[in-house]
């Protein structure tokens, strides 16, 4: 008889997932060490940058997959809900339940053992597998998430694996990184002055944005984007602060065009771990447009902690992005979104707070979703 890991990664390749992405459990740490062998799989810094980046893998085509424990789920709720869900794309979620089968740690129990009255009350379904014979089933959930563009979560109960052996090696294994990765010390620099808004910026480099794929940060930073310069190729976020860089990333890995993300320093505060994620796995065809205005601008103009005391820039670097530039007047800027050198890069541009007035995107999410694919598959 097969091994129940080795079952379910049968199953996994016979439905068509061909992109994983995961956080370790101890409960199941001889399964990803398979999935690290069998498929392209992303260890992820948190779990909320993996929705971004299987949304992104989605929309390139995809059948994405991720694995992580049941803490995790708490953390990228809002993400599943406003990105894939309501994008309309599929993931197939699995949980290693903790909580809820001879659990030695006491925090665990809350989250297991209420996961899923909180999976049914978000509208994700979910499936108990909880013995041997549960996993035949998950086939046909499988295609279900295929054909419907839906989220389902499986709880896997660490039972199924109790009283096994675990692989040679169980241990994890990161992917080799790129060459290119930044080990170079850090110094001060003399930062210039920002001199314009966001909208000015966005109309200088709109040149440079024609027929790339652009995946922009949510709210007004999009409104303004389409007013400027509407494109099929543009992802307009309409929810999920901090997802822009993981869906560009989960796009480049996944295409061979060039990829954009328009990100802001809120949303690369709320979610900086994706730079690690970019900078290791170093798709040549990734762009960080880093706007950085010191404020939440979607939200009154609140500041930013990059106002007082954090440099994106090298906080870039310090994630190993190598190939980064801080620019602020029109020379500079033009300068560095011109460049022609191999990504990823991040391009830090200083903003002066404040938004443009501009009416709402007059599309829908799905139209937004649809052109884009379109373009993809082009």
């Amino acid at each position: 008889m097969q091994r129940p890991e080795t079952e379910l990664l049968t199953i996994l390749k016979e439905q068509g997932i061909d992109f994983v992405c995961s956080l370790p459990c101890e409960k199941i740490k001889a399964l990803l060490e398979l999935l690290g062998r069998n498929f392209f799989h992303i260890p992820l810094t948190r779990e909320e940058e993996g929705v971004g980046i299987c949304a992104g893998a989605a929309l390139s085509g995809k059948l994405p997959a991720m694995f992580v424990q049941s803490s995790g789920v708490g953390t990228m709720l809002n993400a599943l809900l406003s990105l894939t869900a309501f994008y309309e794309l599929p993931l197939a979620l699995f949980v290693s339940r903790r909580g809820v089968y001879k659990e030695k740690i006491e925090a665990q129990v809350p989250m297991g053992a209420r996961l899923p009255a909180i999976l049914r009350s978000a509208g994700i379904s979910c499936s108990l597998v909880e013995k041997r014979e549960d996993i035949k089933h998950i086939g046909k959930k499988l295609a279900q998430i295929a054909k419907t563009n839906s989220v389902h979560a499986f709880l896997l109960t660490p039972a199924l694996w109790e009283g096994l052996c675990e692989t040679e090696d169980a241990g994890f294994r990161t992917p080799e990184a790129k060459a290119g990765v930044c080990r170079q010390p850090l110094t001060a620099r003399r930062v210039p002055s920002p001199s314009f808004r966001r909208f000015e910026i966005l109309k200088l480099v709109a040149p440079f944005l024609d027929s790339k794929v652009v995946v922009c940060n949510l709210g007004i930073p999009s409104k303004e984007l389409f007013h400027i310069s509407h494109q099929p190729s543009n992802f307009y976020m309409l929810g999920s602060m901090g997802m822009a860089t993981p869906i560009g990333l989960g796009i480049a890995l996944n295409s061979r065009k060039q990829v954009v993300v328009i990100d802001g320093d809120g949303s690369l505060l709320m979610n900086p771990g994706a730079l690690a994620t970019a900078a290791h796995f170093a798709p040549d065809n990734l762009t960080i447009l880093a706007i950085d205005n010191g404020s939440y601008g979607s939200t009154g103009d609140q500041p930013t902690l990059t106002r007082s005391c954090v440099d994106l820039e090298l906080v870039a670097r310090g994630f190993g992005i190598s190939n980064t530039v801080k620019a602020s007047g029109r020379k500079r800027i033009l300068e560095a979104v011109k460049s022609v050198s191999q990504g990823p890069r991040f391009v830090h541009v200083l903003a002066v707070p404040g938004n443009e007035k501009v009416p709402n995107i007059p599309l829908s999410h799905l139209e937004i979703k649809r052109q884009v694919q379109d373009f993809l598959k082009a």
